[in-house]
């Protein structure tokens, strides 16, 4: 059994540090890090069954489409909505999901929200005029949001849900991208896009004894409201539970919103926690509805843009934002710091901020949690960029409720029986159990999101060709894949932010602006040259930061590879480096459009020509 969590005053950062180590090690067991392959486990396929929209039969469909798009979330349905304003109508939108969203459409658990302002992380306010509620949007605004983009651009004719992709193939004698699926459909598309997401692949723990519960169980991204009661968005009774013990299995974003309502509602809840996250004050409360009315047009790009500088430590009148992510993150990312004064000393200044950051979490969780072994359990010990802080004024109080167990487990829980779970030797039994265990990390490799074979020019396989890491053109397209775009990714190349939702619509508007000078100018195929690809990458290499030291210092978590020391492969990095240089990328963007020679691209305007290069 692990050593239990005890109090631990911050005043000595040596001290601080060596707790900090103490808590890591606690957590590292290699064991517990491995995840059922819910694509090809067929004893968990239930576990991937769409709850929301039944499925209905359909007849395979044939088409020819200017733009094939793989994926209906946040990045397919916004590059959907800008192609259509640069005349590009004729698309066809492919979705294992039974509607728009994505990660919206899935993540439909009780108390589900943005952890980000609703006001930069919404796209398209402005073109539909929407106001957001609440600073931080509940999951079914955001998700009606994207269905009310796709109405609006007449996406949802062309849209195929509940339908997987298994293999995308370029045709070199028609110039063409062959698109198949699980429904026998054969789409035959001039250009593909590839917007499978960041976060698309839920994750579950293959915890020993997980096929044998007799119990109920889920994942928080395929939330049962037939068992629980309830529905999206109406959350605040779940009467199904009112005589059920439930196990909460996770407590990173997903897991602490839905403590509440679980809270609230069940006879007993058990909390399994293996790192507790750092709470900050969330601040939520309503916006009123005429916001927008006296700002000038392009106020949500504007409200980005000063997120962004302010999260860089860059020039800003005033923080438009004003809160957890730019009062503790911010100070973290770029830390305001004397860079002229020895390494060792600007270490120190770093962990000093630090450790005053996590200070103040660990004492906002004494000042509202009245149960002292609580409190002590749900205190983070760590570096505050070790693991996504959460932003949260519920959950704590939650968790001192007299009906919620929590169990501090840095081994994890160690068997499923048929009636309950094992941690720390100890046997729980429940009657349900909810996996608030997230998703696969960003990082993971990019064939394996998107879920299916992607094959290029003269057979090559993408997974094939990154698998030394990954090589591009401004993190978008890749050479041997003519007609092929990616929507960006940190670890792809592109650039990061705190907020991908001002990454995704900039490389939409990108990549819808850059097919419709294609167009205009009579381009039917194009590709990446090898020249180019390898002097994009070699930025990203030459800019790349070796992390190793600061994560390998850190509790387990998506950030860190689950505890792993190995580090990061170079190549996929972001522009700029971790912090990121956003506005040198959408400048470097914005200039290799207006130049208009399509810099980097080998341009083939026929098929035949492109069939006779090989």
């Amino acid at each position: 059994m692990a050593e239990p969590n005890r109090s631990f005053s911050g005043s000595d950062p040596d001290a601080l540090e060596e707790k900090y180590r103490l808590e890591r090690d606690r957590r590292r067991r290699v064991d517990r890090t491995s995840i059922h392959d819910l694509r090809s486990d067929d004893r968990f396929g239930r576990y991937r069954k769409d709850p929301f929209t039944p499925f209905t039969e359909r007849d395979p469909v044939s088409k020819d489409c200017e733009v094939a798009i793989v994926g209906a979330g946040m990045g397919g349905t916004v590059v959907a909505a800008r192609l259509s304003e640069q005349g590009i109508e004729d698309l066809c939108l492919l979705d294992e999901a039974g509607g728009f969203g994505g990660t919206w459409y899935w993540n439909r658990y009780p108390g589900v929200m943005c952890d980000i302002e609703s006001t930069i992380y919404m796209p398209m306010l402005e073109e539909m005029r929407k106001t957001p509620s609440t600073r931080y949007a509940f999951g079914e605004e955001i998700r009606e949001h994207f269905e009310a983009i796709a109405d609006r651009y007449a996406l949802r004719p062309a849209s195929l849900f509940h339908t997987r992709v298994e293999r995308t193939e370029w045709n070199e004698g028609g110039a063409r991208w062959e698109i198949t699926t699980d429904r026998g459909d054969r789409i035959r598309a001039r250009f593909v896009i590839m917007a499978v997401g960041m976060l698309n692949l839920m994750k579950l723990p293959a915890i020993p004894g997980m096929e044998r519960f007799e119990g109920h169980a889920f994942h928080t991204a395929r939330w049962d409201y037939d068992y629980t009661g309830g529905g999206p968005g109406d959350w605040d009774e779940l009467p199904g539970l009112h005589d059920k013990r439930v196990a909460l299995i996770g407590t990173g974003s997903s897991g602490i919103q839905c403590v509440p309502p679980l809270a609230a509602s069940a006879e007993q809840l058990y909390v399994f926690q293996r790192t507790p996250s750092a709470i900050g004050v969330r601040d939520n409360r309503p916006i009123p509805k005429d916001f927008a009315t006296d700002l000038a047009p392009g106020w949500q790009a504007a409200r980005m843009d000063n997120f962004a500088k302010t999260m860089l430590a860059l020039p800003t009148d005033e923080d438009l934002i004003d809160d957890g992510w730019t009062r503790y993150y911010a100070p973290l990312l770029t830390p305001r710091v004397d860079y002229s004064r020895p390494l060792e000393e600007i270490m120190r200044q770093i962990a000093a901020i630090d450790h005053g950051v996590m200070d103040a979490h660990r004492d906002r969780v004494d000042a509202i949690v009245s149960d002292r072994g609580k409190a002590e359990i749900l205190k983070p010990y760590y570096r505050y960029l070790c693991k996504r802080p959460c932003f949260h004024d519920e959950y704590l109080p939650a968790m001192d409720r007299d009906n919620v167990t929590l169990v501090d487990c840095p081994d994890g829980v160690e068997e499923i029986t048929p009636d309950g779970l094992v941690a720390n030797g100890t046997k729980y039994t429940v009657d349900c159990i909810v996996y608030a265990t997230g998703f696969e990390s960003e990082s993971t490799p990019f064939q394996r999101r998107a879920g299916h074979p992607i094959v290029g020019r003269k057979g090559i396989d993408m997974e094939a060709k990154w698998r030394d890491g990954v090589r591009s053109l401004h993190g978008l397209m890749t050479s041997g894949f003519p007609n092929f775009f990616t929507m960006p990714n940190p670890y792809q190349q592109a650039v990061v932010t705190v907020t991908h939702t001002h990454v995704t619509v900039e490389c939409a508007d990108h990549i819808a602006k850059t097919l419709g000078a294609m167009h205009a100018k009579g381009v039917q195929a194009f590709d990446v040259t090898p020249e180019a690809e390898e002097a994009w990458t070699a930025e990203i290499v030459s800019k790349a930061l070796d992390r190793s030291s600061f994560t390998e210092g850190c509790t387990p978590s998506r950030f860190n590879g689950e505890g792993s020391t190995e580090p990061a492969n170079p190549r996929n990095g972001s522009y700029g480096g971790s912090a990121g240089d956003l506005f040198g990328y959408r400048a470097l963007l914005a200039d290799w459009r207006e130049r208009g020679d399509f810099a980097g691209l080998e341009i083939l305007p026929r098929a035949e020509d492109l069939a006779a290069s090989d």
